[in-house]
């Protein structure tokens, strides 16, 4: 469904116009404006004028609080009330839980990456393993070595009241892609920010 691409579109890209939309999804641009009114109408997207290098400014599209809640946090609500629950036990107990969470993960992670020898090899699996969790991740190659990108946290509730995850999940991927790198979070979804966004960088 059309209407679907679009958020999805957005969701994975940020703020597009209206061409740009319809390039990327191979579709006319006066059907992908039909779609973007009624987007609106529906109140998932929003338009903005945004200014992208010379000459007039251009309407862009992006997703609002409705639109991202098509992409929902995992279990978010039953998943705050066992947070709060185990908060109430005591700080170290949330602790022995977030810790129970990181071993978990590294020894899931490191079963699939550690019989891959190449760098970029390891970061096309640690996205795979990702994208499969719901993190609609992607990477690239920039000149300070690999950009790793999550466009949704399907854990963003639990991450929200207790950044002890957020910093689990960076040291699981520090301990499978090796001590050959180094791994730092540039963009924060947590922190108002459309996406998360690590820096891979050799040493």
């Amino acid at each position: 469904m059309t209407t679907n691409k679009i958020l999805m579109l957005l969701k994975m890209r940020g703020s597009l116009t209206a061409l740009e939309i319809a390039h990327e999804l191979k579709i006319t641009k006066e059907g992908v404006r039909q779609q973007l009114v009624k987007l609106v109408e529906e109140e998932l997207i929003h338009p903005l004028e945004e200014s992208k290098g010379v000459g007039r400014p251009q309407k862009t599209f992006s997703l609002t609080a409705n639109g991202n809640a098509k992409f929902p946090d995992t279990h978010a609500e039953l998943t705050l009330k066992l947070i709060n629950i185990i908060s109430s036990m005591g700080k170290n107990t949330l602790d022995d839980v977030i810790n129970v969470y990181e071993e978990v993960g590294k020894k899931k992670y490191h079963e699939e990456i550690d019989t891959i020898d190449n760098l970029e090899q390891k970061i096309e699996k640690l996205v795979e393993i990702r994208t499969r969790e719901g993190y609609m991740a992607e990477y690239s190659k920039n000149d300070d070595g690999y950009l790793l990108v999550e466009n949704h946290c399907p854990i963003c509730a639990a991450a929200t009241i207790c950044q002890g995850f957020c910093s689990s999940e960076l040291n699981t991927f520090r301990s499978v892609l090796g001590n050959e790198v180094n791994i730092n979070r540039i963009s924060h979804i947590i922190a108002g920010e459309r996406r998360c966004a690590y820096q891979i960088t050799a040493n």
